[in-house]
């Protein structure tokens, strides 16, 4: 590299006022350990919880879960305070107590390493467009609509996708019409699975056994509310839980598609639930041990979800395979967890792209994308 070039400029954002707070900080410490530093300048940039963005250590070591009490890392409010200036693309100022607000170099591109509410809905996706800085990921409306559990399954039924049957519960309707409510999700069989439309890592879901029983229904909706003030209910599908990591192609052509894995509940746990995926003994069978057409069709109906819903850069789709060969869509990530147990830079891995390839194509493929309005 010549004096006159200087490194790409990658502001890694992380953290965030979500639920899944903790998950978002070892997400970006997996990434920052293996970001190529000669060729990229990071700028490490923490959300805290209160919705503070400061200046933060990019020390891949301070963000992860501390192997002998489990603690998870979180971001501090001792960082340098950032401003967002929008006189010119991808500023940021550093906002100093006694020097008062100094202007930081431009940023390239962003790597918003954030889950659920306020970083994988499309709410920061709109800022940085606002901002007129190129940003890894899906624009504003995929990310909000694969964020929200209901529009989602809206848009891939309207796309011929199948899904399992849902009663979705808007705050005014919990209120107001209850009765309603309860009766239609006695409807979907006898168990039912509670979460909030609109978080991840499965988080405020609740297994209820006996979906006439109105208070246990009661109860997880209240739970998932929690998080929420809008909530999901599902039909019971009695399958194996089987996912695919989705890659934006870098020809422009179909969406890459990895080999799938199969998700093994740890002992003791009902489903994969947040303690099951990242604190218990769950693993990844990868390749899951499927029919060959069984995977074929996987892979293709992965693509199929990932182009339905408007996604870019990169994605994680979650089926649902039953015993009669049915392929069930559950969910679909715009930024899935890249921590060690994440099953989506293992799918990859498995494919043949290493976490540090998998890390720099996210990378490449939003440095190619113009910034602005998608």
């Amino acid at each position: 590299m010549s004096s006159e070039q200087r490194k790409i400029r990658v502001a890694v954002v992380f953290g965030g006022r979500s639920s899944e707070h903790e998950i978002s900080c070892v997400t970006a410490g997996s990434v920052l350990s293996v970001v190529d530093h000669d060729r990229y300048e990071i700028v490490p940039v923490g959300i805290t919880r209160t919705g503070n963005w400061v200046l933060t250590s990019g020390d891949p070591e301070s963000l992860r879960i501390d192997a002998g009490t489990r603690a998870l890392p979180s971001v501090s409010e001792d960082g340098v305070d950032l401003a967002l200036p929008f006189d010119s693309a991808g500023q940021l100022m550093v906002v100093d107590p006694v020097k008062g607000p100094e202007r930081l170099a431009g940023v390239d591109v962003v790597l918003p390493l954030l889950h659920g509410p306020f970083g994988e809905d499309g709410t920061i996706q709109g800022l940085f467009e606002m901002m007129g800085v190129r940003y890894a990921g899906a624009g504003v409306f995929s990310s909000s609509a694969s964020m929200d559990k209901v529009f989602m399954k809206a848009m891939l039924r309207g796309n011929g996708i199948p899904t399992s049957d849902f009663v979705a519960i808007t705050d005014r309707q919990w209120r107001t019409e209850r009765k309603r409510v309860l009766d239609d999700v006695a409807e979907l069989g006898a168990t039912v699975f509670v979460k909030p439309a609109r978080a991840g890592s499965s988080v405020g879901i609740s297994k209820v056994e006996d979906s006439s029983d109105a208070d246990a229904v009661v109860a997880a909706v209240e739970a998932a509310r929690e998080h929420d003030p809008k909530v999901l209910v599902e039909a019971q599908v009695v399958g194996r839980e089987v996912e695919c990591g989705v890659l934006e192609s870098e020809d422009g052509g179909t969406p890459d598609v990895s080999l799938p894995a199969e998700v093994h509940v740890a002992d003791g746990f009902d489903f994969y639930d947040f303690e099951a995926k990242y604190l218990s003994t769950s693993s990844l069978t990868i390749p899951a041990e499927l029919p060959e057409e069984a995977t074929a069709r996987l892979r293709a109906l992965a693509a199929e979800v990932f182009e339905a819903m408007g996604c870019e850069g990169l994605a994680r789709v979650d089926f649902f395979y039953t015993e009669d060969g049915d392929i069930l869509v559950n969910e679909l990530n715009t930024m899935p967890g890249f921590t060690p147990a994440s099953a989506f830079p293992q799918m990859w891995a498995a494919t043949g792209v290493d976490y540090a390839a998998l890390v720099e194509r996210m990378i490449s493929t939003a440095l190619r994308r113009a910034p602005g309005l998608r």
